[in-house]
């Protein structure tokens, strides 16, 4: 097995900026995929969970093959979801190093002038969802007549969703010389009969089947509206005995506004992105290292190459676009036999993408409520006591006992030692120095449609509908709402997290091979 970067057939830019991101072995996917998209002409189907680097498994080798600034789109990647198309659009930038290509990521809920102004530009590689690709290819703003390469991240979540109509219709307009690359956790078969209908000659490629988890992370999550992020971040710092972590931010600027605001708080913090310079990267990263500043707030890529094994926190200060994002950010921590805890905040919008995680990573990442004031206070009381009876023991006070009982003979001993406390802590125990943080309960901000394959003709109701789903999974009745019944199938409406339990207790109940319960596709036609 390849177990190096550089026995892949690299060049020295790619493995420059692989460097410089601290990738210094290849996954499993990226060793078997990237020879064979750099050394044949073979088209392939790739199986691999998410999580193992399937990105760069294809982003290198388009990096290494495709022309600079070509006129024509050359690449074409298709993603079920935004927040994909942004991460993979990322992944490929981030890893380009110095060559020329141009990147873009087109889904729907971003402005269609703005994307038109990229795409007028020129674009090298575009990332999008079906439904928007589609438009630009209708409108005619979007031209794939001379792409090299076609490639379908997530493709059996995309064929999942109800987009292979659109997938259809995008690769007609493909040139049948590309290259077709489809990546899927799962080969079904109507990823087969795609592959037989679209590809020419392929190879299958799979890898072992790995948990996509860190199982010595104690994972919590806190529902926080964005503005209070700052506040519960030094709540939970100020309630640990000896935190010492590190603190995810999507952006630089967010890095560093929360290294700022952190340090004008007294906090022995430091910011690390992509615009600090090298000697200064070593710089913060040594002190960091050394405890010197127990505080590191950084972006995903920074990050890379970052191994410190005794961390007690990860905190994701902003939620990570993907499930690999997440796992690659915690396992920073509970490293060495140690038990670390990763703290996630989560924002009324982004309780799906959370939801998403859970599911894919097959982790229990479970809500607890960000600690209150006076909890905090009596954790640090706790803690001055504990650092005041270690002094006492080691007798390193010794040098103080005339100054002792001179106070002692002028006043009573508790008035001495209630001054002590407020001269020397009285500005750390000062409750007026935490702002207040607004309840938010994310839960019930979101909802999913769910298409259940049961219907009139099944002599189903709404009320014997309800009664389906409970006797197979724990939820109140008053959950269960907008049900429609048609008469082959029905329509009910649920909050996230009781959605999620749903699937999973109907998983293995099929109706006409087909799950009895699934989420309800917005591009499939029911017959009813």
């Amino acid at each position: 097995m390849v177990t190096k970067f550089k026995e892949l057939g690299l060049s020295e830019n790619t493995l420059l900026a692989l460097k410089k991101k601290g990738f210094e072995e290849p996954t499993q996917i990226q060793a078997k995929v990237i020879p064979l998209l750099l050394d044949s002409e073979l088209d392939i189907i790739a199986q691999a969970q998410t999580g193992t680097g399937k990105t760069a498994a294809f982003g290198l080798p388009l990096i290494e093959r495709l022309k600079e600034r070509s006129k024509a789109v050359q690449a074409i990647i298709l993603v079920p979801t935004r927040e994909l198309a942004l991460q993979v659009a990322e992944e490929i930038n981030s890893l380009k190093g110095n060559k020329q290509l141009e990147i873009v990521a087109i889904y729907g809920g971003q402005s269609m002038d703005q994307q038109l102004r990229r795409l007028r530009k020129g674009i090298d590689i575009v990332v999008g969802t079906p439904g928007r690709v589609k438009d630009h290819l209708q409108r005619k703003t979007l031209k794939l007549g001379d792409v090299s390469y076609a490639i379908l991240d997530e493709a059996d979540e995309m064929l999942n969703m109800g987009f292979i109509e659109d997938i259809e219709d995008i690769l007609s307009y493909t040139a049948k010389t590309k290259r077709v690359l489809l990546f899927s956790a799962t080969i079904p078969d109507r990823i087969v009969v795609l592959a037989k209908k679209y590809m020419r000659e392929y190879q299958v490629v799979r890898t072992e089947k790995g948990q996509l988890t860190v199982s010595a992370t104690d994972q919590i999550y806190f529902e926080v509206n964005h503005s209070d992020k700052l506040e519960a971040l030094c709540r939970i710092i100020d309630s640990e005995p000896s935190f010492y972590g590190l603190v995810f931010c999507r952006t630089k600027v967010n890095v560093d506004i929360v290294s700022k605001k952190l340090v004008d708080r007294g906090y022995d913090a430091d910011g690390l992105h992509g615009d600090i310079s090298q000697n200064q990267r070593e710089r913060i990263l040594d002190k960091f290292k050394r405890q010197r500043t127990n505080v590191l707030i950084a972006t995903d890529v920074a990050a890379r190459g970052i191994d410190i094994i005794n961390l007690s926190h990860v905190i994701n200060y902003s939620l990570p676009q993907n499930p690999e994002s997440y796992v690659h950010r915690i396992g920073r921590t509970g490293r060495a036999g140690k038990e670390g805890t990763a703290v996630t905040f989560v924002t009324p919008d982004e309780y799906r993408r959370l939801i998403f995680i859970k599911r894919i990573t097959k982790t229990d990442i479970r809500k607890e409520k960000i600690p209150e004031v006076a909890d905090v206070i009596n954790s640090k009381i706790t803690r001055i006591k504990n650092d005041i009876t270690a002094i006492i023991k080691s007798s390193k006070s010794d040098d103080y006992i005339g100054f002792a009982d001179s106070l002692l003979a002028e006043h009573q001993p508790r008035q001495v030692l209630a001054a002590f406390v407020k001269y020397t802590f009285g500005e750390e125990l000062d409750a007026r120095n935490y702002g207040k943080i607004r309840d938010v309960s994310v839960d019930k901000k979101g909802t999913t449609r769910l298409f259940v394959a049961r219907g009139k003709d099944d002599k189903m109701d709404p009320r014997s509908l309800i009664d389906l789903i409970k006797q197979a999974v724990k939820i109140d009745a008053y959950k269960i709402r907008d049900v429609h019944i048609f008469d082959k199938f029905s329509f009910i409406t649920v909050p996230f997290e009781e959605a999620e339990a749903i699937l999973r207790a109907f998983k293995k109940n099929k109706f006409d091979r087909k799950p009895l319960v699934e989420r309800a596709k917005e591009k499939k036609k029911y017959r009813r």
